[in-house]
């Protein structure tokens, strides 16, 4: 070995990239989109997964994928059914190393004007589900070596209009992240947060694809859609090396870190246009991303 390679030896560069095998994580919805595809290509390498999520049939499908992994229905906004499932799962793994709170919703919202019980929905899948999954599982993941990793967006960042309820919601998420890593800090536990654009999965295709989103930006999407799987690579090496920050694609981290640039931009781009498509908006008709279990209303309707 000569000087020069001795010298990256030593910084780390030639040491082979940490892995999840043998690792203990657990991965709320589960069934499909990210969490299924992670759950695949951790299992693959290694890793022990358990499943959650409330569509029984394609659960079981990734479950058997997975080696038979343990999975349960679970409604991400009930506390009590969140708490009980996420115990028995850990019991089930002997432990948990890892949480990935990867549950979420997407429906089209004009602020003004749309139903409120949209945004309801939103908040309690996305906000209220990720905070009853870290609470459940922080007993679990309280440990040198322990770690959550919650599914934000680049949302939380960059809002665009008829997306102020997912927005919000994401926003929350990085916001329950950042205080969980100062909270566990002392048990030796870290905390991740994943920033995501426009990937090619059903958040994005079901979500947002629709009239009113077209009219407004005059195309499909924002960005284009992203592929898949360098968002699962991030995401497992997140996981094997406990990261602070995954993004995907790489652009997304630029756009953090200038957030308020990148917003003025949004807003410059979209000063003509916005308010045909908040009309068409008001009146079509779209569905969640994923059908949702009926539940108590926790805001009332309002005339």
């Amino acid at each position: 070995m000569n000087a020069s390679t001795a010298r990256r030896s030593r910084r780390g560069l030639l040491r082979p990239a940490p892995l999840v095998a043998g690792k203990r994580i657990l991965i709320t919805g589960a069934a499909r989109g990210l969490g299924a595809s992670l759950a695949r290509q951790l299992h693959a390498h290694g890793a022990r997964v358990a499943l959650l999520g409330i569509e029984e049939a394609l659960l079981a499908d990734v479950a058997a994928d997975c080696g038979d992994a343990p999975w349960r229905y679970c409604d991400i906004g009930d506390p009590a059914q969140v708490e009980r499932v996420i115990n028995s799962l850990a019991e089930e793994l002997g432990g948990l190393d890892a949480v990935v709170a990867n549950a979420g919703i997407a429906k089209q919202l004009p602020l003004l004007g749309g139903d409120p019980l949209v945004l309801e929905e939103t908040l309690a899948v996305n906000v209220l589900g990720a905070y009853y999954t870290l609470r459940a599982a922080g007993p679990h993941i309280a440990h040198p070596g322990g770690y959550i990793l919650l599914v934000s967006s680049l949302a939380a960042a960059v809002h665009l209009p008829l997306a102020g309820a997912y927005s919000a919601s994401k926003a929350a998420v990085d916001a329950l992240g950042q205080t969980l890593r100062i909270e566990l800090r002392h048990t030796g536990a870290k905390v991740g947060v994943a920033y995501f654009a426009e990937l090619d999965t059903d958040m994005t295709s079901r979500g947002f694809d629709t009239e009113a989103a077209r009219s407004i930006l005059g195309r499909s999407t924002v960005s284009g859609i992203a592929p898949l799987g360098p968002a699962i690579d991030a995401m497992e090496r997140a996981l094997a090396r406990r990261s602070r920050r995954v993004v995907s694609p790489f652009w997304v981290g630029m756009v953090l870190n200038f957030r308020a640039i990148s917003q003025r931009m949004i807003e410059y781009s979209l000063r003509n246009g916005v308010a045909p498509g908040l009309d068409i908006a008001r009146t079509e008709r779209t569905a969640f991303t994923t059908e949702q279990p009926a539940r108590q209303r926790r805001m009332r309707k309002l005339a």
